[in-house]
């Protein structure tokens, strides 16, 4: 707790708009594929720990309790040739919100589109100009550089734009393969190119605004005094994106933020406390472009 108050000290005092480097987590679950190759995939965890752990991403060293927390869950199903493997990825990121000891979710995704290739104890390094031709340091670095735009997304208004213009260019390496999926534009939906692509798209200004007001202007001064005003923050910048009532359904980005955000948005609103804010127009809002929660949560709020 008192770490955390620390770091937004250093926040106000010092002018740090945010946060960089990662302190990251990772499972490598290889149970599907049998055998007694344990070994192998105990060294592929701890390879990509130690890679995401110890590569300076920003050219910033942090103390432990200034870097953002995130965990890589890899799901390996299939190993169709040597050195060869199939799975999926969840990617999470979380950021703690200021006089609290709660943590807010960035992030949390998973892509099913996880194939790579991987020699035992092999030298994991980076190369940003091109792709790597084995695919599992671009789809992991690609993800550590989201993590990082997102986080500093959070804390100040675009902020995030050198590290997401950096997963942008791996897309693009991506993208001038064959062997491998995830990367293409076309009939492979909710790709990592199409993410990073709505992101950096001029038509997602209002929601990367509202990323940054919700975090910093909302939920950072969610515990002061006067939880209203918070409260109202959060309430018309989540109103801002009936701008996107038109095209929500095929917006992966947008998607990603309604899901990863319903639990928290349901809490904050559901109380007696909320300051005469009339929900219908959020909640209409809500129950169109989340639909999957309208039953657990929207439809649960008292008006």
């Amino acid at each position: 707790m008192k770490k955390y108050i620390s770091l937004f000290l250093l926040l106000f005092i010092f002018n740090l708009s945010f946060s960089q480097e990662l302190l990251a987590t990772v499972q490598v679950n290889a149970q599907q594929l049998g055998g007694s190759n344990q070994q192998a995939y105990k060294a592929l965890e701890k390879s990509l720990r130690d890679f995401i752990n110890n590569t300076s991403w920003t050219g910033k060293k942090l103390q432990n309790f200034e870097k953002i927390k995130c965990n890589f869950a890899i799901v390996l199903t299939e190993s169709p040739g040597n050195n060869k493997y199939k799975g999926s990825i969840v990617v999470q990121a979380v950021r703690p919100v200021y006089n609290t000891n709660y943590e807010s979710t960035l992030i949390n995704l998973q892509d099913q589109r996880f194939s790579f290739e991987y020699i035992e104890n092999e030298n994991l390094i980076f190369n940003e100009r091109q792709f790597s031709g084995k695919n599992l340091i671009d789809m992991i670095s690609f993800y550590v550089y989201v993590i990082l735009g997102y986080d500093a997304d959070s804390f100040q208004s675009s902020g995030g734009t050198p590290w997401f213009q950096k997963a942008q260019q791996i897309a693009q390496n991506g993208e001038s393969q064959n062997n491998y999926e995830g990367w293409k534009q076309i009939n492979e939906p909710r790709n990592r190119s199409q993410l990073i692509r709505e992101i950096m798209s001029p038509n997602m200004v209002q929601l990367r605004s509202l990323f940054y007001t919700y975090h910093r202007a909302g939920l950072d001064n969610l515990f002061n005094q006067d939880q209203t005003q918070a409260k109202k923050v959060i309430f018309d910048g989540l109103l801002q994106l009936k701008t996107y009532e038109s095209n929500f359904t095929q917006n992966y980005y947008l998607d990603l933020f309604l899901t990863n955000k319903a639990d928290e948005i349901f809490n904050i609103f559901n109380s007696n406390n909320n300051g005469g804010i009339a929900l219908g127009d959020l909640k209409q809002l809500l129950i169109l472009m989340n639909p999957k929660n309208t039953d657990a949560k929207w439809s649960q709020w008292k008006q």
